[in-house]
């Protein structure tokens, strides 16, 4: 009986041995799975936090780029606001300069005299460039008067033709025959030639039909202005 019973305790004692020792694995084992959770969710938040930290800094980088862009588009609005400003000012100057302008030029720079040069007076034929003498003299008696006058003269010169031939070659000959005047006019009576104005119109303003012989040789001429 007594065997028995002692054999009854080792076998009980063993059964729980057994048992302890399977507990404590299983236990073992969770903690170990636990663990690994543990330690894989802190990689995560810390990779996590990471991101965010990068994500701020860009945030950040964004943010002052903004800044900086709004800052030099205010700066160039308020220049561009200024150069309107600006250029509405200089165009308004310029508008009043050039009335101005206009109105002395109006005053100062009026018609005194006028002499006409063409074919009908005997003076320039056809084709021709070369100053005649009834031109000369012509020239000559305007001259005396502007002298006679204490006043400052500029000369306005202009060449003009009939349309007989082509523009161009008008053109040329109006030009010539303007020059011939003002060489003369400097050479004969030493008008300065910065105070001489020359210039070809051609065929383009006649002073007469272009379809008769006497509108022809009215539109051959050279017109001398004087302006005072």
């Amino acid at each position: 009986m007594q065997k028995a019973l002692v054999a009854m305790a080792i076998t009980a004692f063993a059964v729980a041995g057994t048992s302890a020792c399977a507990t404590k694995g299983y236990v073992r084992t969770q903690v170990g799975q636990v663990n690994e959770k543990v330690d894989t969710l802190g990689q995560s938040l810390e990779d996590t936090q990471q991101r965010t930290t990068a994500n701020e800094q860009r945030i950040t980088q964004v943010d002052t780029r903004a800044g900086a862009a709004q800052t030099a588009a205010d700066a160039a609005g308020t220049a561009a606001a200024g150069a309107n400003s600006a250029a509405g000012q200089a165009a308004q100057t310029a508008q009043a300069a050039g009335q101005r302008a206009e109105s002395v030029e109006k005053q100062v720079n009026r018609v005194v005299y006028e002499v006409v040069l063409n074919e009908s007076q005997g003076n320039f034929r056809f084709g021709g460039t070369d100053l005649p003498d009834a031109a000369k003299a012509r020239i000559d008696e305007l001259i005396s008067q502007i002298k006679a006058d204490p006043k400052g003269a500029y000369f306005e010169i202009e060449g003009h033709t009939d349309n007989v031939g082509p523009s161009e070659v008008n053109k040329r000959i109006g030009l010539e025959r303007a020059e011939a005047v003002k060489a003369y006019l400097y050479t004969q009576h030493q008008i300065p030639l910065h105070r001489m104005n020359v210039i070809s119109y051609g065929e383009e303003k006649p002073a007469g039909p272009n379809n008769t012989r006497d509108g022809r040789a009215a539109n051959r001429r050279v017109v001398i202005r004087v302006l005072g």
